[in-house]
């Protein structure tokens, strides 16, 4: 190859990293941005939640694998959002995942919403909560039957009540 040819390959490599560098910053937008059932103000959410909720719900966060008392959680019952108290997913959907954090294999209906988010440089499905839009966790297509889907949540997004 040339020296032209390989200068014309890198300056095209830098125009479309540098194109598409401010595409990726805008995606993955913060729960707010979308219109909720359940809205507070920052301030609010702040009082309302304890700071790693806050973190998660509010801020995308992610907590420590294995780090959730909801992983060992195996009584019947329903996983709702710690923000609002929205029913996120029936025990019977739970599954252990290996993976540190609350895996489930299908939310329940209304539950949740998605979107993508580019966060780490690839997109992912983020997984929100539908009424107050407070980041849950993820979702993969590694899951167990009959959905195959993995819906990886972060237990300090959610509370657990029994049957």
């Amino acid at each position: 190859m040339t020296t032209s040819h390989l200068s014309r390959r890198k300056a095209l490599s830098w125009l479309g990293i540098g194109a598409a560098v401010p595409i990726l910053g805008a995606c993955g937008s913060p729960a707010e941005a979308r219109s909720y059932r359940v809205s507070f103000t920052e301030a609010q959410w702040r009082a309302k939640l304890s700071k790693q909720e806050f973190t998660v719900l509010r801020k995308a966060g992610t907590e420590r694998p294995y780090s959730s008392p909801l992983n060992k959680e195996k009584r019947a019952g329903t996983y709702i959002c710690a923000g609002c108290d929205n029913a996120l997913f029936a025990s019977r959907t739970k599954f252990e995942s290996g993976t540190g954090w609350p895996s489930f294999w299908k939310p329940l209906s209304g539950g949740v919403v998605t979107a993508t988010d580019y966060k780490i440089g690839y997109p992912r499905t983020e997984v929100l909560c539908a009424d107050c839009g407070g980041h849950l966790g993820h979702v993969f297509n590694d899951g167990p039957q009959p959905t195959g889907k993995r819906y990886c949540m972060n237990g300090a997004a959610m509370d657990f009540r029994t049957a």
